[in-house]
């Protein structure tokens, strides 16, 4: 099923690029972004039946990054390329960063609930575009059939 995925790498790349402006608008940086849609799967409902298929982001994953994004914002701050709004407390320096992402960081990084929400309405709304993409090229069933192989 992963390699539906290969098979709509340039529509990706294109549906990225007007995505941006959305990213530009939402809470996340670019950087942060990329880290959310490293975390996220997209896989298509119903995919035996193209007219009812949705292509669907699964963002189980994502808890697992939202403590890294702190991270990010961090780093951009002490580099001096904060982004606007970016005032929340910042935590420890590269090692805590690295331990983090593995897992190994001590303490209380819960995962901020308000920002997982927006990650995942963002996420699905890339979905979304990207379906619509897709359909508007005439490639949904083809994707559809790949999904399933």
């Amino acid at each position: 099923m992963q390699n539906w995925t290969d098979s709509i790498v340039g529509e990706r790349m294109t549906v990225d690029r007007e995505f941006n402006q959305r990213i530009r608008d939402s809470a996340f940086t670019s950087q942060e972004w990329g880290l959310v849609m490293t975390a996220t799967e997209f896989e298509i409902e119903n995919a035996d039946d193209p007219e009812n298929a949705r292509i669907v982001a699964n963002t189980e994953k994502v808890p697992q990054i939202i403590p890294e994004l702190e991270n990010v914002r961090s780093q951009m701050q002490s580099m001096g390329g904060a982004p606007e709004g970016s005032n929340r407390g910042s935590g420890g320096g590269i090692f805590d960063s690295i331990k983090g992402a593995l897992g190994l960081g001590g303490g209380s990084s819960g995962v901020d609930q308000e920002q997982l929400e927006r990650a995942e309405r963002l996420t699905q709304e890339y979905a979304d575009e990207l379906q619509s993409h897709l359909e508007q090229k005439g490639k949904w069933q083809q994707v559809c059939v790949a999904y399933q192989e």
